[in-house]
């Protein structure tokens, strides 16, 4: 879940990583053992019923022309100066950091771009069912960020890295279970067949790159949980075939985009 603070003012503590090993278990062991790349336990609450603080309806979103496919390769290309609402979450984990990447892939609809999402199989032991970027742990032989998160993509949905354009990268986000995620934002050509992994992925579907970046659709929530007060952002968006349920660092994520192009 993502750490928020005021409507006014958003200034999320960032926390300092401490060295350590990674999991080193195979690809299926370590998401169910090591969480993903997101959780190590469950929240112990239902986010769906947490009732809504408020809804950001009074902040503008991001106009058409800048949704378009040059527009974000101008953007990212450009030397644009601004802050990050969100630097990541309380922390709620010893286990040491580990550097991991998802992928942000933007598809070009003919009608608009869109963003490709998962949800993960409700037998992970983390994270069960819930909404997600393609993406995970870095390995040993990732030239850097980018490179992790289209091996991830690869190999959670089958998304050919030849249909991926990478234009640029958001900050570091830094999850409540230690994981220091490189979000890597690309432009995907719509001619891919992709094939979920069902170990983890049990659905793979689209959410309009408009719907996400106008606040209207960004809901405020607010739990004490565990001794903490958490807060996060929901953006849940329904599509033919039910209500797709977006959280956590998952719309954290999607909410910095927002700053970036806002901005």
């Amino acid at each position: 879940a993502s750490r928020l603070v005021s409507r006014k003012s958003c200034q999320p503590r960032r926390l300092q990583p401490d060295p350590g090993a990674a999991c080193t278990l195979p690809r299926t062991a370590r998401v169910q053992a090591c969480g993903g790349f997101f959780m190590t336990q469950p929240p112990v609450f239902d986010p769906r019923q947490v009732p809504v603080e408020a809804v950001d309806q009074h902040l503008p979103a991001v106009p058409a022309q800048s949704l378009l496919p040059d527009a974000l390769v101008q953007r990212f290309a450009s030397n644009h100066t601004w802050i990050p609402e969100l630097r990541g979450e309380p922390r709620f984990t010893q286990r040491p950091p580990v550097e991991a990447a998802v992928l942000i892939p933007l598809v070009e609809r003919s009608d608009g771009l869109t963003v490709l999402l998962t949800q993960r199989t409700a037998n992970l032991s983390s994270h069960s069912g819930q909404i997600a970027f393609p993406g995970g742990k870095a390995d040993p032989q990732d030239a850097h960020a980018q490179a992790t998160a289209l091996r991830e993509a690869q190999e959670e949905i089958n998304l050919d890295p030849g249909l991926v354009r990478v234009i640029g990268n958001l900050p570091v986000y830094t999850t409540g279970s230690a994981y220091i995620v490189t979000p890597v934002v690309a432009l995907v050509q719509p001619v891919f067949e992709l094939k979920p992994n069902p170990q983890e992925v049990a659905d793979v579907f689209e959410v309009p790159l408009a719907y996400l970046m106008n606040p209207a659709n960004h809901r405020r929530h607010v739990v004490q949980w565990e001794g903490m007060r958490r807060e996060w952002f929901s953006m849940p968006y329904t599509d033919q075939h039910a209500e797709r349920f977006i959280w956590g660092a998952t719309a954290g994520m999607l909410r910095n985009l927002y700053r970036f192009l806002a901005d």
